[in-house]
């Protein structure tokens, strides 16, 4: 995480998020599929990722939707992960981009956000250049003088 990523807003109070069309399978994660993603994670992503993650998986309603194809977890989004009303951490396999899944998969977790309770959400973290998939999928605002939670990581 570089020194400019910043944390966003989203207005959950929008309206209903429709859902995204894409390929894959988008489903909450079961339990006994978590060693599988965490993995994925471990082999894709990083091991701080991993971490995260498990703060989200270790529920008995996890907050985390995965992206399934042929039996196979090809991508991942978590929400109320570090913090309560955060999305994220996302990611998808590298061999799998441009397919929608992200997109699909951010959307999920912000119906799920809203149906929680949650009037909005904040992405943490984001990089200078995801600003604007995040702009233009859920309309997200950065907070120009967010401290980032992050920051506090040892």
């Amino acid at each position: 995480m570089s020194i400019h990523s910043k944390d966003m807003l989203v207005d959950l109070y929008q309206g209903d998020f429709e859902e995204v069309s894409c390929s894959y399978d988008i489903r909450r994660l079961l339990s006994p599929d978590s060693d599988q993603l965490i993995e994925f994670i471990l082999k894709h992503f990083s091991k701080t990722w991993a971490s995260e993650v498990k703060a989200a998986i270790y529920k008995n309603h996890p907050s985390c939707f995965i992206a399934v194809k042929d039996r196979k977890i090809v991508g991942f989004a978590c929400y109320d992960a570090t913090a309560k009303g955060y999305f994220g951490p996302t990611g998808v396999d590298e061999a799998h981009r441009g397919q929608k899944i992200g997109k699909a998969l951010l959307i999920k977790s912000l119906q799920a956000l809203k149906d929680e309770g949650y009037g909005y959400a904040i992405i943490g973290g984001v990089e200078p250049y995801n600003f604007k998939f995040y702009e233009k999928t859920c309309h997200a605002v950065v907070i120009d003088k967010s401290k980032n939670i992050y920051k506090r990581m040892v």
